[in-house]
């Protein structure tokens, strides 16, 4: 019999068996193969460190593994494969979080249409255009002054409703409608002509060519007498836009205008500042309108 195995009939010692699920050696004379023991002791030690250095290899590969999903979670890549090669050196990362933020030039609204674009030119100067449209309502207040709106006309014979130097002036120029309009207040009568071009540069040289004998015929009526064919009176002459316009005041009693008549001439003043601010308004009225568009 050698060492290390049990009796006939008896099975062998199981170095991987506990002890209690042994053979039962402790009746007769057999003893235990130490050195079987002792080797098989050191096996079960080695394997146990192979098992304990193969769970570290699991647990880096794990963290590899997590690491790898990361990248691709950040990167929005659906591939886990070579993450780490894709990674930016330390030098490509940005280090300077203090850079201005991009600047955006502030938008503007385009400049508004100038009125005086819509009232130099007959093409753009097309809002409808009579007697009562430009001299609206029967008075007319300027500050504590009310005059009373008498009679008008409207006619594109332009030579008719003016004398002496004035008609040939409007002809040359191209009128093509003169507006005339009485206002009265107190014994003192103005009538206000509007001629009517096509072009600025048209109404701008009649007012330039125009002189003292260059007069708008008086409209009487409704009330208003006579005035201003055989006594003096007061006559002004001005243009804006393709707009020439002309005043002629004075006394309804025929008595003649003088320098110490201040009624008149402030008369005359008032119907002149009325009608620029009517033009001005109506170029102001179709740029609006054109903007709006």
């Amino acid at each position: 019999m050698s060492y290390g195995q049990g009796g006939q009939g008896e099975p062998p010692w199981d170095p991987w068996k506990p002890g209690s699920q042994q053979p039962d050696w402790g009746s007769g004379n057999r003893t235990p193969d130490w050195a079987a023991l002792a080797e098989a002791s050191e096996t079960r030690n080695r394997r146990r460190r192979l098992l304990v250095i193969g769970g570290s290899a699991i647990a880096t590969l794990a963290v590899g593994a997590a690491v790898a999903v990361a990248v691709v979670s950040a990167n929005g890549d659906n591939s886990a494969s070579n993450q780490s090669g894709k990674l930016p050196g330390t030098t490509a990362v940005p280090s300077d979080t203090t850079a201005p933020a991009p600047s955006f030039a502030p938008t503007s609204a385009p400049p508004p249409l100038d009125p005086m674009d819509f009232i130099s030119s007959a093409k753009k100067d097309t809002a409808p255009l009579s007697p009562d449209i430009l001299f609206p309502g029967s008075q007319l207040t300027m500050v504590d002054r009310v005059y009373r709106k008498g009679p008008t006309a409207s006619t594109t014979k332009c030579a008719t409703g003016v004398q002496r130097t004035l008609p040939k002036v409007l002809t040359d120029n191209g009128c093509t409608r003169l507006i005339r309009v009485t206002y009265s207040k107190g014994g003192v009568a103005v009538t206000v002509g509007v001629a009517v071009f096509d072009t600025k540069a048209q109404a701008d040289k009649a007012k330039a060519q125009a002189d003292s004998k260059s007069i708008i015929t008086s409209l009487p009526g409704q009330g208003v007498a006579t005035f201003c064919r055989t006594s003096v009176c007061r006559s002004t002459t001005n243009s804006y836009g393709r707009y020439a316009y002309f005043t002629l005041a004075g006394f309804t009693n025929g008595k003649d205008v003088t320098t110490k008549s201040a009624e008149v001439f402030t008369t005359g003043d008032d119907l002149a500042e009325f009608t620029f601010r009517q033009i001005r308004r109506r170029g102001e009225a179709q740029a609006s309108s054109a903007a709006n568009r």
